[in-house]
């Protein structure tokens, strides 16, 4: 399965509309995951012309967005034996003691997922974090908080393992 990563697009605010290579990149991807800061719906139908789309609602996310039903605080997927984990914000320590910013509090669920993918930090990265791989795709549109363009992500799985991709647009 072929996973499209994207966060923090900020339109109108920061970006007036997707960068036209995203349909490039996200060609034949089975799922779009977006960490985050949407700001509109449109983002999600747009996105959802490629592939079924879910995302995270960010912490400067209000209105419209959050009664959109793709929307949740996180979303939990099982994607051919890898857990998945998509939110906005996280923070941790070590594996054996993270913490994920839920509605009102940190809370602990266990056990970690194989894969946690996030935005908010508008930095791409990606690191193996014992056993989970973490990666934000960074901002698609508002990359370091500065208008330019930015980087989404790829997360392939196949046969139970899963690996990540950052792509600069």
């Amino acid at each position: 399965m072929l996973i499209g990563l994207i966060s923090d697009t900020h339109i109108p605010y920061d970006a007036e509309k997707l960068p036209e290579k995203l349909g490039q990149i996200f060609r034949g991807v089975d799922l779009i995951l977006h960490g985050g800061d949407i700001y509109k719906t449109s983002v999600l139908d747009e996105l959802s012309t490629i592939a079924p789309v879910f995302a995270a609602r960010g912490d400067d996310d209000v209105g419209s967005i959050i009664q959109d039903k793709r929307v949740k605080e996180e979303h939990i997927f099982t994607v051919e034996g890898q857990v998945i984990w998509l939110i906005h914000i996280y923070r941790y320590n070590d594996w054996s003691t993270y913490e994920i910013k839920g509605k009102e509090f940190w809370h602990r669920p266990e056990p970690p997922p194989d894969v946690l993918v996030y935005g908010h930090t508008h930095k791409a990265a990606m690191a193996q974090s014992g056993p989970v791989l973490k990666i934000t795709p960074g901002s698609a549109t508002f990359p370091n908080y500065q208008r330019e363009s930015g980087t989404v992500g790829l997360l392939s799985i196949k046969t139970g393992k899963a690996k990540g991709q950052i792509i600069q647009l």
